[in-house]
């Protein structure tokens, strides 16, 4: 099975202060040991990198680079993804549901991905399983 991460579910992995941490880490093992794809973007990439050392610092951006990027596939965002994002995080018109989320939400449904390791509920809004 594909499963995609969201920031959100990289940052509880990874802050032990985070109330969804213990649940995050859980899920994490679960995931690692049935083998299943887990996937996310670049957009992805520079968002986490960007909070995990404002938030964790360096130590925190090695783990993640070292760590947990290795057993996750990055799919690239094209042209035509971001610009999907961009209209629909502008047909929206919400403060709070970044490009990021929507660039996330077109590629998920044009890889056809039912499932989110994330703790954000706009993923959950567009319809997809949040896990945990």
């Amino acid at each position: 099975m594909n499963i995609y991460i969201d920031t959100s579910g990289f940052l509880a992995l990874l802050d032990a202060d985070d109330d969804s941490h213990l649940k995050a880490k859980e899920t994490w093992v679960k995931l690692i040991s049935s083998g299943d794809n887990l996937i996310c973007n670049n957009y992805i990439l520079v968002e986490t990198f960007a909070l995990v050392l404002h938030r964790l610092g360096f130590e925190a951006v090695r783990v993640f680079q070292e760590d947990i990027l290795p057993v996750v596939r990055i799919e690239w965002v094209d042209e035509f993804t971001h610009n999907m994002g961009i209209n629909a995080m502008l047909t929206a018109s919400r403060r709070k549901l970044s490009l990021v989320d929507c660039v996330s939400f077109e590629l998920m449904r044009r890889l056809g991905l039912k499932k989110v390791f994330a703790i954000d509920k706009h993923f959950s809004e567009q319809g997809f399983m949040c896990i945990p």
